[in-house]
């Protein structure tokens, strides 16, 4: 735990959400367990392993000693979730949580939910997807009618980026309605209430109203790498993969996410070669810093690909 303390002892303050400390990622031995979180003005510390009273005690001790140095006015708001199993537990520790809680990343509004569920409705470790996307729209001209196709959109984060950055038009497509919910909201915060569509459709039996709003200049493929009933990666990828190419626009990209520890890059490789080898892989975009994996084959792993150009070919 001492290199968790150390982090806390050290860190500055942050001003957009954020990941501070992450143990998971094998860098720090004997930390494996923790992670440590900021959606402003909230900390989260999450344990994958039980803790007792007297380790929280400990870690709450430290980051109130912190926080009174770097925000000696503010109140110290943080929570804690366990989330090994058999012990799912999330609780209030200190202060309280804004009721609605809206955090920023790169000057965007997002919606979070910090003391309900798993997922804080949003992914810190796609921030680099996220510029990506704000990136690649950005670099096309704004005259030009460029169109998004996000799959698996949860709160609809690669929708805003991407109208922000000149997009005309993003199709959202998720099964849970509360997310899309959650993800129009987030497009109202950030003054967009035209743009975005939302259909909240098992995508697998949505193809014929998806094939017929495209073709897509960009398809965002961030699907869930186990969920019964929705998406199992080992599965299922391979029926997303093989669609498309009837979906790209030519010269279309498309950017290819995958977050399971047990697959590494070769998997999502291996199945686009064999279901759409036309695609070109362009690049694997770097996770953020504070996500830095000893075995980065275990870590988030988001793919670009590149659909090709008719015109010169």
């Amino acid at each position: 735990m001492q290199a968790l303390l150390h982090t806390i002892a050290t860190m500055p303050l942050p001003q957009d959400a954020q990941r501070i400390f992450h143990g998971r990622g094998g860098m720090h031995p004997g930390c494996e367990q923790w992670a440590l979180d900021f959606y402003p003005p909230v900390w989260v510390l999450t344990s994958f392993a039980p803790v007792d009273d007297d380790t929280l005690a400990t870690l709450g001790a430290a980051l109130a000693a912190r926080w009174a140095q770097i925000a000696p006015d503010q109140p110290l708001n943080w929570v804690f979730q366990c989330r090994a199993e058999g012990h799912a537990d999330t609780r209030l520790m200190a202060g309280a949580v804004p009721d609605p809680h809206v955090v920023t990343e790169d000057g965007t509004q997002y919606k979070v939910h910090v003391l309900r569920g798993q997922n804080h409705g949003l992914f810190l470790d796609m921030a680099e997807g996220r510029r990506w996307v704000r990136q690649h729209v950005a670099a096309h001209p704004k005259t030009y009618a460029f169109k998004v196709l996000n799959l698996f959109a949860y709160t609809c984060a690669f929708s805003v980026v991407a109208l922000q950055a000149g997009a005309r038009q993003v199709v959202n497509v998720d099964m849970a309605q509360g997310a899309l919910a959650i993800g129009q909201q987030n497009h109202r915060l950030n003054g967009f209430d035209t743009g975005a569509s939302f259909l909240a459709h098992d995508i697998f039996k949505t193809w014929g109203k998806i094939t017929r709003g495209g073709p897509y200049d960009l398809i965002v493929l961030d699907p869930p790498s186990y969920q019964k009933g929705s998406f199992v990666a080992t599965k299922d990828y391979a029926r997303l993969l093989r669609r498309l190419p009837e979906l790209l626009a030519p010269d279309g990209h498309a950017l290819v996410c995958l977050n399971a520890p047990e697959l590494d890059t070769a998997f999502l490789q291996t199945h686009m070669q064999e279901q759409a080898p036309e695609l070109a892989l362009v690049q694997r975009l770097p996770n953020p810093p504070a996500f830095a994996d000893a075995a980065p084959e275990r870590a988030l792993k988001v793919l670009v690909y590149r659909a090709p150009d008719l015109a010169s070919a």
